[in-house]
C-alpha cells in the first residue's frame, strides 16, 4: 500500500468501515476517560490532588497518575475517588470502545 492510500482508523470509522482496535489502544482510552472524569469532578469541587488523595485513602502521585491516564487501575481502585468525590463513576466497556461518566450524588 502506498502512502496516498493509507487512512487513519478515525477516517475509516467515519466512512463507515469496520475498524479493529488493539487491546492496548482500548485500555489507554479507558484510562484517559477515567482520568478525565476524576479530574473534572475534582476541579468542580475545588479540591487539590492532595486533598482528593487524603479523602480517598490514596497518595497524591496515585491520583496524578490516574488523572493523567498513565495507568489502567484495577477495578476496586476507582471506587475510592468516586466515594471521595461524592458521586457515582460509570464505566461502560464494550468491544472496541469504552466510556466513563461521573454522576454527582444529589445534594
Amino acid at each position: 500500500m502506498n502512502h496516498s492510500m493509507w487512512k487513519t482508523r478515525r477516517t475509516r470509522q467515519l466512512a463507515g468501515e469496520a475498524v479493529e482496535y488493539d487491546q492496548e489502544y482500548v485500555d489507554a482510552r479507558l484510562a484517559g476517560d477515567l482520568g478525565q472524569a476524576v479530574h473534572d469532578r475534582r476541579i468542580e469541587l475545588g479540591l487539590s490532588q492532595a486533598e482528593l488523595a487524603e479523602r480517598s485513602g490514596m497518595t497524591q502521585p496515585q491520583v496524578s497518575r490516574m488523572e493523567g491516564g498513565d495507568t489502567v487501575p484495577a477495578l476496586p481502585l476507582p471506587r475510592r475517588p468516586a466515594k471521595a468525590l461524592d458521586g457515582s463513576l460509570h464505566l461502560t466497556i464494550d468491544e472496541g470502545d469504552s466510556y466513563v461518566t461521573f454522576t454527582p450524588h444529589a445534594a
